[in-house]
């Protein structure tokens, strides 16, 4: 059968946030899934670091998982810190700065293309 879910331990406990380390200047990104109609992503962002602003093609879900982000969505900036979450509607321009050194587990949902 194949794996959907990859690059994490299988019928095992895990913390996400062990999952992807902090690189100085940088922004890290692991990918759990890509599917035609979803992606799974953890991202380490060392602070000051950011993604400029842009749209998705679905609805993306970011749950902070430690330290605190800024994220603006369609020109609202939004302060979110560890165990909260937001929608980043899709279509709707968005961004991510790190407020301080942060990680975050990304959902992305969208109606594959046919």
């Amino acid at each position: 059968m194949e794996t959907l879910i990859k690059n994490v331990p299988h019928a095992q406990p895990f913390t996400l946030k062990g999952q992807v380390e902090y690189e100085a200047g940088k922004v890290v990104s692991l990918t759990l899934a890509q599917q035609p109609g979803a992606g799974i992503t953890l991202f380490a962002f060392d602070a000051g670091e950011a993604i400029s602003t842009h749209a998705a093609p679905g609805d993306a879900m970011a749950t902070i998982l430690e330290g605190t982000a800024q994220i603006t969505i369609d020109g609202v900036p939004h302060t979110l810190n560890a165990g909260e979450a937001i929608i980043m509607p899709a279509g709707i321009p968005h961004a991510v700065q790190a407020v301080t050194a942060f990680k975050m587990y990304l959902v992305v949902v969208k109606i594959p293309s046919c």
